[in-house]
């Protein structure tokens, strides 16, 4: 049994260094809402433990051992997102902070029946695929919207589910996981992307588009 600190530790490693190439000090600093000497103190713990590597200036990658814990508190906090969103009826920007809450308190059997009983899914209510029991994890959508050009067409595959404002103004415009984004046009200064949405024509900036990922896109004719 690991502690929820090393846990969420962990799982922010495995986070940032898929959304961001890298974990470092600042990062997790700032996702977690701690200061960076409590981050160097943690770092030697886990290093200890073997469940880290750690290069001084370039940030910390997981050894097996650590990635097999934080795929099995993400599988938690996933299936916990579904569950209240499916079962409960909790909107997507609210059942992140929850989950962060419920993922330590569950057994890996509870989540075992959790999954069954939503039908063995393979993704949260963001996109981001669910490990399965023995921690394996279907692959992820690496291009970001931000990269898109106009012409572009592409299926939004996962949505960094960190910022509630950001997914409620992403709802508001019915920017959801598999819909399907067309790019009208870039500003060349601010990044800013205007996009075709169903029938509707919505601005994202550049920060909003840094957070989404999307399938592999096809040149609209």
């Amino acid at each position: 049994m690991y502690t929820a600190a090393v846990e969420d530790y962990l799982k922010v490693v495995y986070e940032l260094t898929r959304e961001e190439g890298r974990a470092t000090t600042t990062g997790i600093a700032d996702r977690l809402g701690v200061a960076p000497a409590s981050v160097s103190g943690m770092f030697k713990k886990l290093v200890e433990m073997r469940l880290i590597e750690h290069t001084p200036y370039q940030g910390v990658v997981l050894t097996s051992a650590g990635q097999k814990i934080a795929l099995e508190v993400i599988r938690h906090h996933r299936l916990v997102e579904l569950y209240l969103a499916e079962a409960l009826g909790i909107p997507w920007d609210k059942v992140h902070a929850e989950a962060n809450r419920l993922e330590h308190a569950i057994s890996s059997d509870v989540a075992d029946r959790m999954a069954a009983a939503l039908g063995n899914p393979l993704s949260d209510p963001h996109g981001a695929p669910i490990p399965d029991k023995d921690g394996a994890i279907a692959p992820v959508a690496s291009r970001r919207l931000s990269d898109l050009q106009p012409g572009d067409v592409g299926r939004v595959a996962e949505v960094i589910d960190e910022d509630a404002a950001l997914l409620r103004s992403l709802a508001s415009i019915g920017l959801f996981p598999n819909v399907t984004v067309q790019v009208l046009e870039r500003d060349t200064g601010s990044g800013e992307l205007m996009l075709r949405i169903g029938e509707g024509d919505h601005a994202v900036s550049s920060r909003e588009a840094s957070r989404i990922f999307v399938h592999e896109p096809e040149r609209k004719n």
